[in-house]
């Protein structure tokens, strides 16, 4: 039986980090998932501080973390950074994280807001949010437990 309940996915970046929302049924398929905020600022208690009350807020089961990778797969220069976020999201909460491909998300977000008619502005605003949602829904998709249990 899948575990139930809230999960958060972050897009982590130098200056904002994108959250998003999404919950997971007891019978294994998604429920409501969609972009939660933006964090904006470099300071890194003010961030933490920002996570610990989403965290408080909504009671996640498992926190994800988009890990950005060249095009072929190698690290690149956020990766380590990515790592080490997630790292400190797993000693501060003591909740399970997962790294999640995070190849062409903000791409696939930016077009996913510009198909809405955003203009530049509004799509700088949402893009990490929707870029996290792109990595939660990527996540749910390789663990959807109803495609791998469902009757033939």
């Amino acid at each position: 039986m899948p575990e139930a309940g809230a999960v958060l996915a972050f897009d982590f970046g130098l200056k904002r980090i994108g959250v998003a929302i999404g919950m997971q049924l007891e019978s294994g398929s998604v429920g409501a998932a969609r972009p939660l905020t933006t964090i904006d600022g470099e300071a890194s208690d003010a961030r933490f501080a920002a996570i610990a009350a989403l965290v408080a807020e909504w009671q996640p089961r498992r926190l994800l973390v988009g890990r950005p990778l060249n095009d072929d797969g190698t690290p690149n220069d956020m990766t380590a950074r990515c790592e080490r976020f997630a790292n400190q999201l797993r000693g501060r909460f003591r909740l399970p994280v997962d790294a999640v491909d995070e190849r062409f998300t903000s791409t696939e977000a930016d077009a996913t807001l510009r198909e809405r008619g955003l203009d530049w502005r509004q799509r700088k605003q949402q893009v990490d949010a929707e870029a996290a949602l792109v990595i939660l829904n990527s996540w749910f998709e390789t663990h959807d437990q109803t495609a791998a249990h469902a009757p033939a």
